[in-house]
């Protein structure tokens, strides 16, 4: 440890580019056995580690890094799992830069630790190796909880459950589990495969998993209610948000999570309706966040003729992480800072392009800077196909109108410190209750949740 002044940060090798815009591949290679060690011996064993505190799971972040520094894998692989349902998987996805390496004491000066690569690393050589994740094979408290969602939140609280000695019955309306894991995020970033061997792994535990099964719909929400010692609902935040601008109900302006799902459905040789071809075609991507540059990227492979990203700040103030940016620039994406859309040009119901105003930030009275717009700069920037990825808002499933759930004023559900809704049997988290956030946090709530329910149990 502490060889931070002799080793230098090394991010993991990304696949050459030229090879990686032709498929759906993970881009980042693992970092081999020797590089791990040496990226992790650099840690310098914060007393009051500022990685650990702003990591939404608190993982312990220092005591892996020290385990692998000095070759025990198995202890490694131990504490990494201790505190996180995947964490090979959030090594992967985590916007690190803003979380735990953003506040990592080197940052400033050294560079900070590639805590996500070294997580990932860990957990992908101990699968290799033959580790696998414990659980309770019985039940010993008797208990059974039914999970409405399979996404990051409903995979955690049911992977924390079961570790501890709990039932667990998952009800999801698609036909694969995994939600924004699996449909969401695309496998440039993610394998998808990886999180199937998660949820695989769940299922020989004892989960019992409904596919295709829409609570409310296929399941009454009353029989779970009545039917468990307690339910916990997951069901994310997957209305995409519009602008409100005229013209934007055109055939060819489509939200993100629209656009995304297709692509990955297509891709997983699933039937797919109103899919959304952008080859050869003019695309825009309205937006500055980590699912703008999901869609982005997407359109790459997708063989569009031009891919341009909009987004009213500067570069420095957009809000995701900062490597997908400089991986789209590498693969071929045209940014366009400082701009705001006005309206969508359309003829015939068919957009043609998009009326922007350029804008300026205005720092002071705000560090971020108070967005004005610039009077008599309006322009059009042509299109073919224009997608939205504007964020996500709570999308309220009947069973939950109909439950009289309480809820707050934008429509999420509100629950306690317990993670308890107004009805004590109910647990929620994730998306759900907090509106569109990180996978990350949506895990720590599903974990937090079912530590909980646990203590209910006992």
């Amino acid at each position: 440890m502490l060889k931070f002044t002799d080793i230098k940060r090394r991010n993991p090798e990304k696949r050459d580019v030229l090879q990686r815009i032709k498929d759906f591949d993970e881009v980042y290679e693992l970092l081999n056995d020797n590089e791990t060690t040496r990226q992790a011996s650099r840690c310098i064993g914060c007393g009051d580690p500022y990685c650990h505190n702003k990591c939404p799971l608190h993982n312990f972040i220092p005591s892996w890094l020290k385990q692998i520094a000095n070759n025990d894998l198995e202890l490694a692989f131990k504490l990494s799992n201790e505190t996180s349902p995947f964490p090979e998987i959030l090594g992967k996805i985590c916007p690190h830069d803003v979380l735990c390496e953003g506040d990592c004491t080197l940052n400033d000066t050294h560079g900070a630790i590639t805590i996500g690569a070294v997580e990932t690393y860990v957990n992908e050589k101990a699968f290799e190796n033959g580790y696998k994740p414990t659980f309770s094979k019985v039940s010993p408290t008797g208990k059974k909880v039914a999970i409405i969602g399979s996404g990051p939140a409903g995979l955690s609280a049911a992977t924390f459950l079961i570790r501890n000695g709990v039932s667990v019955e998952m009800f999801e309306r698609a036909g694969r589990a995994g939600g924004l894991l699996t449909f969401g995020i695309p496998g440039f970033k993610l394998d998808k495969a990886k999180v199937q061997r998660r949820i695989d792994w769940l299922v020989e535990a004892g989960m019992k998993l409904h596919l295709n099964c829409e609570v409310g719909k296929d399941k009454s929400f009353d029989d779970l209610v009545h039917g468990y010692d307690a339910v916990f609902v997951g069901i994310g935040a997957t209305k995409g948000k519009t602008a409100g601008l005229e013209g934007e109900n055109a055939s060819n302006v489509h939200l993100a999570m629209e656009f995304l799902t297709a692509i990955q459905k297509r891709n997983f040789g699933m039937k797919v309706e109103n899919f959304i071809d952008v080859k050869d075609k003019n695309v825009v991507v309205i937006g500055g966040g980590d699912t703008a540059m999901d869609c982005v990227r997407t359109s790459v492979r997708e063989g569009a003729k031009s891919i341009k990203c909009l987004y009213r700040r500067d570069e420095n103030t957009m809000p995701g992480s900062k490597k997908e940016v400089v991986n789209a620039k590498e693969e071929g994406v045209e940014f366009v800072f400082n701009v705001s859309p006005t309206k969508i040009i359309s003829s015939k119901s068919v957009a043609t392009g998009v009326e922007l105003i350029k804008t300026e930030l205005d720092f002071t009275t705000s560090k971020r800077g108070n967005l004005i717009n610039v009077a008599g700069s309006e322009y059009v920037e042509n299109a073919d196909v224009i997608i939205y990825a504007l964020g996500f808002d709570q999308e309220l499933p009947t069973f939950i109108k109909e439950s009289g759930l309480e809820l707050d004023k934008w429509n999420g559900i509100k629950t306690n410190e317990n993670y308890q809704t107004s009805n004590p049997k109910i647990f929620a988290g994730g998306d759900a209750v907090r509106g569109a956030d990180l996978a990350v946090t949506a895990t720590a709530d599903g974990r937090n949740a079912a530590l909980k329910i646990v203590e209910l149990f006992n």
